[in-house]
């Protein structure tokens, strides 16, 4: 039990004690009340912190003292009943707090606070309903009052009783006893503002040994002539303990409060940074360090060894650090930390930074899903597409592969010629779309790695028309001299053959499509430019998505533009769709324009004069 409260409390069954005795008239002995006092005094030594023992000895031999024969209330300090009742209490108060302290220290190796302890590990605060908190410390939290106070305090008790003392001997013919217990009350009072609950206490002591040997009859002695002295005396130490107490209390409660408003506001910033988004268990750690100091680390328990999972203000290993076992394979380490960082509010560390490290694994395995489902998605709709777009030109190789095998049936030289005419664009289809599979499949897997290099536009686009088909024509407008792009020569080639062979299947006839090159600033603006039917502007974002075709008038997978644009975004490029001025689509692809080099800008000269 606090002291605090102990006091108070035994001070009150004292005088309650002495004024039965009082009452009685001698009916109770005084053996009677020297044991009712050491009972008290043992009881509430064993239940009080030790050092409450002393003043419980103190005020229990008082009581004993004048209550144990008439005339009550009356002091004796020398004689062998004072003598034989200082010794029966000062044993009674020595073996009751021996008991208490034997029996807190057997209590808590038997409590779930220390079961498991060992090494520097906690296995949790049984108390705190949180796995692995730090144990609570069971002191009632004398914290509360600063060491600098309490030592103010003592220092005011000692200047400011003699002070009074010698005020109220020089006022002595104006004041009576009940004044002088007041104005000490009010100075006790004083102190225990100043220096918490101790300072208080043995300034009340002092105060009533400073009333008995100034101001009650006979004067400079400890022995009391008039009953009510001695009773007032006792009222006195009595309020002004119960007073000092709640005095002190309240500034406890009130130094506590501040504490849980601050732990409060720790935590709320913590509950702001992870909702924020720094929800992994490394922000949670340097909230931590970076809020009350400090070093911190995550480890958790793989095949039988502790493996680090995040840590902060960690230089090397926490060989000394206090570890918190949040679950049984996961446990935080901490050192250094202010006194700030309570137990509740580490124990809301660790939670938080379980929490957090299984969201992060959460959200891995969801992106992992997400992964394995898009590619399923993938495979499903490719094997969709090329069932029939791979039966179809197979189909027309293997009829006219038949038909001129035939042995039965002699062909005129036009007919072997269209047989062969069939199977050659059949395998270029063939050839066109397993090309753009093999891409589509390199862009999936993340293997695409451009090789960036000046490129010349109008070397590339030749040879992108040229595994065209070559009945039909596109027209080129690239300007001499035009400046050199940053570009992978062989991702461009298919960038283009893919945009030429989009626009010549939707180009109407007599209206080739148009290749134009421009600069703006650093950047290369390639635009391939079909006369068509267009795409509304509800689907020219759309028509860049796998398997996406504008109608099914046309053979194809629908790759071709999403080919197209993954090979330009490789290469820092952009691809756009616009409305072609008139009617059509235009594809508008955008790459970095390479450094002009000395020569470059020798041939640049040559060619514009």
């Amino acid at each position: 039990m606090p002291a605090p409260y102990a006091l108070p409390a035994a001070f009150t069954m004292f005088l309650a004690l002495g004024t039965v005795a009082a009452a009685l008239h001698g009916r109770l002995p005084a053996t009677g009340v020297l044991a009712a006092c050491a009972a008290i005094t043992a009881v509430m030594s064993f239940a009080a912190e030790p050092v409450a023992a002393v003043f419980l000895a103190g005020i229990g031999w008082l009581t004993a003292s004048g209550f144990s024969r008439p005339p009550y209330a009356q002091l004796r300090p020398t004689g062998p009943a004072a003598v034989h009742a200082a010794v029966t209490l000062a044993a009674a108060a020595l073996a009751g707090a021996a008991l208490g302290l034997l029996f807190r220290w057997y209590a808590r190796r038997r409590t779930l606070v220390h079961v498991g302890t060992r090494g520097g590990r906690r296995a949790g605060d049984a108390g705190s309903g949180v796995p692995g908190a730090p144990a609570t410390p069971a002191a009632p939290g004398d914290a509360a009052i600063s060491v600098r106070r309490r030592l103010t305090g003592a220092l005011l008790a000692a200047g400011l009783l003699p002070l009074l003392t010698l005020a109220l001997t020089a006022a002595r013919p104006h004041l009576d006893l009940a004044d002088d217990l007041l104005v000490y009350l009010v100075a006790v009072v004083t102190i225990t503002v100043v220096g918490g609950f101790w300072p208080a206490v043995l300034a009340a002591v002092a105060a009533s040994l400073l009333l008995n040997w100034f101001f009650t009859e006979p004067l400079h002695t400890f022995t009391i002539a008039e009953p009510r002295n001695l009773l007032a005396l006792l009222l006195f130490v009595t309020v002004a303990v119960a007073v000092s107490s709640m005095v002190h209390l309240a500034a406890r409660r009130a130094v506590q409060a501040t504490a849980a408003r601050e732990e409060a506001a720790s935590l709320l910033e913590l509950a702001q940074t992870v909702l924020g988004g720094a929800d992994s268990p490394a922000a949670v750690l340097d909230h931590l360090t970076r809020t009350h100091g400090g070093q911190a680390e995550l480890t958790e328990r793989v095949g039988g060894t502790w493996v680090r999972i995040a840590a902060s203000n960690v230089a090397g290993s926490l060989d000394a650090a206090t570890r918190i076992d949040i679950r049984h394979d996961l446990s935080l380490l901490i050192s250094g930390q202010a006194p700030s960082a309570t137990p509740a509010l580490i124990a809301g560390y660790a939670a938080q930074a379980a929490v957090a490290l299984d969201r992060e694994r959460l959200r891995t395995q969801a992106a992992q899903a997400e992964a394995l489902a898009e590619g399923n998605r993938m495979r499903t709709a490719l094997l969709a597409a090329v069932s029939h777009d791979l039966r179809t030109p197979l189909a027309s190789i293997k009829a006219s592969v038949s038909s001129l095998r035939q042995t039965d049936v002699s062909w005129s030289p036009e007919d072997e010629a269209d047989f062969l005419a069939t199977i050659e664009q059949n395998a270029d289809r063939l050839d066109a779309l397993i090309g753009n599979l093999l891409d589509m499949s390199r862009l999936h897997t993340g293997s695409l790695q451009p090789f960036l290099r000046p490129t010349a536009v109008d070397e590339v686009a030749p040879v992108a028309i040229g595994g065209l088909d070559d009945s039909l024509r596109l027209e080129m407008a690239v300007p001499d001299g035009f400046p050199l792009v940053l570009a992978d020569p062989g991702l461009l080639e298919r960038v283009l053959a893919n945009l030429f062979s989009n626009a010549l299947r939707y180009s109407p006839a007599g209206r080739p499509p148009e290749l134009h090159a421009s600069l703006s600033g650093g950047t290369v603006c390639l635009e391939v430019v079909d006369h068509g039917p267009g795409v509304p502007d509800a689907q020219k974002e759309r028509i860049f998505e796998p398997f996406e075709r504008a109608g099914d008038r046309h053979p194809g997978v629908g790759l071709g533009l999403t080919v197209a644009k993954g090979f330009a975004e490789a290469m820092g490029g952009r691809v756009l769709a616009v409305d072609t001025p008139g009617g059509g689509l235009t594809v508008r692809v955008t790459l970095p324009a390479a450094p002009a080099t000395s020569e470059d800008r020798s041939a640049l000269g040559a060619a514009g004069s």
